[in-house]
Parts: structure tokens; C-alpha cells; sequence
């Protein structure tokens, strides 16, 4: 079964749950994790790892002088279940819950 076969999911009831603390564990070891309580099909969040790199393009060239180095600072973000990806931060109830999932 595949990512675009109906009824796929990644995720599976008999999986463990954990808490917010596990999660943060487990995403800087570079894990993607869900949490069961998400609707959107194939929802996850990752770590995104802090970086450095010089201004060469828009937008930012716009904003700096070319060549200047820019510090990227670690983020989480999501993958949406559009597809898309973006920043993500956790509300008072994501870190409260303790239904986080894996994603293998």
C-alpha cells in the first residue's frame, strides 16, 4: 500500500503515545511525529535544523546587501495535509496532550 492509495495511513492505533517532552526528544533526533488527535491525512511535524548562508536572491536581497550571512535558526515545521510545509508552533494543547505518534 502506498501514500496514494485509499485508506492509506501512516499511522496505526496500536502505536505508542507519548507526551510533548518525548516528542521534542524524539524530533531532535530527526524523527517526524503526528499526533493522533489531528484530522488532516498525513500531518507531521518535523525539526528543521539551524543553518547559516549568505544573501544572494529575492526576497531577502531586498532586505540585505548581497553576500550578507544570514544565522537560520532551528524551527519546527508542519507538512499539511494539502501537502504544502511551513513554520509550525505547538498551542498550549498540542503541549498538553499526550498523543503523540512516530511517522515511519
Amino acid at each position: 500500500m502506498t501514500e496514494d492509495s485509499p485508506g492509506y495511513s501512516p499511522y496505526s492505533d496500536t502505536e505508542v503515545q507519548f507526551d510533548f517532552g518525548m516528542a521534542l526528544n524524539w524530533l531532535r533526533l530527526g524523527r517526524k511525529l503526528t499526533r493522533k488527535g489531528w484530522n488532516g491525512k498525513g500531518m507531521f511535524v518535523y525539526l528543521v535544523a539551524g543553518s547559516q548562508f549568505e544573501v544572494n536572491r529575492p526576497p531577502l536581497l531586498g532586505i540585505y546587501p548581497e553576500g550578507t550571512s544570514i544565522s537560520y535558526r532551528p524551527h519546527l515545521d508542519m507538512k499539511y495535509a494539502d501537502g504544502t510545509c511551513g513554520v509550525w508552533l505547538a498551542s498550549q494543547s498540542d503541549m498538553l496532550e499526550e498523543d503523540w505518534m512516530l511517522v515511519e
